[in-house]
């Protein structure tokens, strides 16, 4: 019986094992620095967990280690529970050093019912501010849920048929009717002295 390292194929072994070893240990360390990327500590007294992830949806994603940058581009969706966030654009850079995210390319922002449109948008996300600016000479555009002053009652989900009364009682009771309304005939009025 001969050895498995004095076979023929044994070179052939070697040379394969020599070409896909160097390919991963630079995908482990890619997929390491690739992941570090993400583990940024969160600001003192912040939660962690699964409702504070933020995902990041786009046709092509590239992250720089180096920078801690990642760019997002075509079709990038925004999915930002913890703080009710969704947005939309062409274009997203996510600086994870620097804790912001930009937004580019129509750009549109939902946050709890309040929308921004704008061509760029950068979201800091440790102070929870947004700054949109426009594409000349167009404007950045906001719509705000505003509350009332006095919280009305919440409607029901069976509200009950429409009645056809009225909703207020009159402050003068109504006279009873005994006879039809007719109104009286035209007559010229009379003054004193005419026939």
């Amino acid at each position: 019986m001969t050895s498995p390292l004095r076979s023929p194929r044994t070179p052939l072994k070697l040379l394969k094992l020599a070409a896909v070893l160097p390919a991963a240990l630079v995908t482990a360390l890619v997929l390491d620095s690739f992941v570090n990327l993400f583990l940024v500590s969160p600001p003192a007294g912040a939660q962690t967990g699964a409702n504070q992830s933020l995902t990041l949806r786009s046709d092509v994603q590239e992250a720089n280690s180096r920078t801690g940058v990642i760019t997002a581009r075509g079709n990038v969706q925004i999915n930002y529970p913890a703080r009710q966030i969704q947005a939309t654009s062409a274009q997203a850079q996510y600086y994870s050093r620097e804790r912001r995210i930009v937004l580019s390319g129509n750009v549109y922002v939902l946050q709890q019912g309040n929308s921004l449109r704008g061509e760029t948008v950068t979201y800091l996300i440790d102070e929870g501010k947004f700054l949109a600016l426009p594409d000349a000479p167009k404007q950045v555009e906001s719509i705000y849920l505003v509350p009332n002053a006095t919280a009305a009652p919440a409607p029901t989900a069976n509200p009950a048929p429409f009645v056809n009364q009225p909703q207020f009682t009159p402050a003068v009771p109504a006279l009873p009717r005994t006879q039809p309304d007719l109104a009286p005939p035209l007559s010229r009025p009379s003054s004193p002295g005419s026939p």
